[in-house]
């Protein structure tokens, strides 16, 4: 083995250290390996100088550490970033990625790599899984679902480096980058000092929309008998639920989200007059104007299209989502740019196009409203119907959830009740999976949201098979280490709840809809999930009672707000 070298007093790590916090990044979620000597000696000798650091979470799980990141910039609208273990943590990160890929999250995820080097440096290579772990192309693994990746090489000044990933990451439209960088390089001594930083914030500018197609977007409005605006995560600016409210109920223009796990965010409040649901093919048919707002997925073509007719347009930093292979929604108009400038704009060029047609609009009114109504009445009869139902159905967990959180409550879900049976009102308080579907999300996410809203309880809505896939125990652990107390409700009904209702979906009558036992769906015999948390010193139990559940969520955030996270296994037949 090579003599150990004295390291610099200010090393590459160092210098990646101070970057981190010049740039305004206050958290990291790391799984540590041994390319991270170098990390781990920098942070000892910055407290020993009292040195500014971001906070370093350890989370024994690169998947939950990327969920946490996730969630941890929904709730707070920072960027943070992931530091994982060389090519086998860049791997177990992968799926954490994808699904912040396609929920347009920023998330700097830096990677050791193996020495490139085997003598010469005091990082070069010192044990056998420093051959093992090579690759040819660490970030290959990983280059579709990020925006940017690169490896970090010697004589370069690591803090370029960091600022370009951030600025990359946090452009509309906004995605995790990638940074490896090789353990003995972290070690070296680093370069001069650069210039630092200007003061200014993250990324580029949001693009303004066109005024000319905002306008025609008006006139199309302004004369449509029946306008309909369609969004998943247009509410992830804050402000832009109330603006979306106003012009719904100003202008007459019902809104809708599409089929989960599409919409992500609250974008008008549930109770809102001209709010139709999510799903709502019956709508889409009907509408002879349809604006489609920071949405992938506006409907299925295969089960529903509009009006062929119908006056079609798309708004988004990237109205082609051109990071996915194939998507072929027609639009007469695609308009790119900020969505929270279109709303704006959108809003001032009505005023003037509807002039002179307040009974259109008022009729208009009427009719969206009172579909709104219908559907809320109908919702809530189904939620009514569901108390008595044993095992317990979605819709009755649902509606308590509804009476025991408060109104600034983060709901978390994950394949666990339908968003609309949520009632959800204030902006900022739902987190839901994206569309790349990534197993295991709502653990992670759950913890990042407390961590970026402490002062609010967190609950997290998740099946049993997506409770299995987050890692239990490294999240169990992690709440309990870093005083992140939530409460999880596990919806349990021993199976793969979205492959059995696929297989059912494709094959309504195939021979897999006889069959009592499904192949490769049951989860059975389940796990008493209840006393997993238990071993991290948590409070579960474990609920049959459609009629004690009320009951069991008080008791769970009784113990949140003691401190202690909660965890209910609540045994479901759907």
């Amino acid at each position: 083995m090579n003599k150990p070298t004295k390291i610099s007093a200010q090393s590459i790590a160092a210098s990646y250290l101070d970057a981190l916090v010049d740039r305004g990044i206050r958290h990291v979620f790391a799984n540590a390996g041994t390319d991270f000597a170098p990390i781990i000696e920098a942070m000892v000798a910055a407290a020993k100088k009292n040195k500014k650091l971001p906070r370093f979470h350890t989370v024994p799980h690169e998947n939950l550490a990327v969920a946490m990141a996730h969630g941890y910039y929904l709730s707070s609208g920072e960027p943070s970033a992931v530091m994982v273990h060389v090519t086998v943590g860049t791997a177990n990160a992968l799926c954490g990625i994808m699904n912040a890929s396609r929920d347009n999250v920023p998330i700097l995820l830096a990677a050791g790599r193996t020495p490139n080097t085997e003598t010469g440096h005091a990082g070069s290579r010192n044990a056998s899984i420093h051959w093992g772990q090579d690759s040819f192309d660490q970030g290959g693994m990983l280059r579709e679902y990020v925006k940017w990746d690169y490896e970090l090489r010697g004589g370069q000044h690591i803090e370029t480096i960091v600022g370009r990933a951030l600025d990359i990451a946090m452009s509309e439209p906004r995605g995790p980058v990638y940074l490896a960088m090789p353990r003995e390089i972290l070690g070296d001594p680093a370069e001069p000092e650069v210039i630092p930083p200007r003061a200014r914030p993250l990324g580029s500018i949001p693009a303004t929309p066109s005024l000319e197609a905002i306008e025609k977007t008006a006139e199309l409005i302004a004369d449509a008998k029946f306008p309909l605006i369609i969004t998943a995560s247009l509410g992830r600016c804050h402000e832009n639920v109330g603006r979306l409210s106003k012009l719904a109920e100003d202008f007459g223009i019902g809104v809708a989200l599409p089929g989960e796990p599409g919409a992500r965010e609250v974008n008008v409040p549930s109770n809102h007059p001209m709010f139709l649901g999510t799903h709502p093919d019956p709508v889409i048919e009907r509408a002879d104007v349809i604006v489609v707002i920071d949405c992938e997925v506006p409907w299925w073509p295969r089960y529903v299209s509009p009006e062929k007719n119908a006056k079609l347009v798309h708004i988004s930093a990237d109205p082609f989502f051109s990071n996915y292979p194939l998507r072929g929604f027609e639009m007469d108009m695609a308009i790119s740019g900020s969505s929270a400038q279109a709303l704006q704009m959108l809003g001032s060029a009505l005023e003037s196009k509807t002039k002179g047609k307040d009974k259109q609009i008022q009729a208009r009114c009427r009719e969206i409203s009172g579909l709104a109504r219908k559907r809320r009445e109908e919702m809530d009869k189904t939620m009514r119907a569901a108390s008595g139902d044993s095992p317990l159905n979605p819709a009755w967990i649902a509606a308590c959830i509804n009476q025991v959180k408060k109104k600034d409550t983060i709901i978390v879900n994950e394949l666990g009740v339908p968003m609309d049976m949520l009632d959800l009102r204030e902006p900022g308080t739902y987190i839901s999976s994206s569309l790349a579907g990534g197993l295991g999300f709502g653990l992670g996410a759950s913890l990042g949201a407390k961590l970026g809203a402490p002062d609010r309880d967190v609950i997290l809505i998740v099946g049993d098979g997506s409770y299995m896939f987050g890692n239990p125990v490294p999240a169990h652990f992690v709440s309990r280490a870093e005083k992140l107390p939530t409460l999880t409700v596990v919806l349990n009904n021993h199976r793969w709840h979205a492959v059995h209702r696929s297989t059912l979906g494709m094959y309504p009558e195939g021979l897999a809809s006889r069959e009592k036992v499904m192949p490769l769906v049951e989860l059975g015999p389940s796990p008493d999930f209840e006393h997993i948390i238990k071993s991290c010193d948590g409070y579960g139990e474990r609920v049959d009672d459609p009629a004690d559940l009320v009951n069991a969520l008080e008791r769970g955030l009784a113990a949140v707000s003691n401190g202690t996270s909660a965890l209910l296994n609540v045994i479901t037949g759907y």
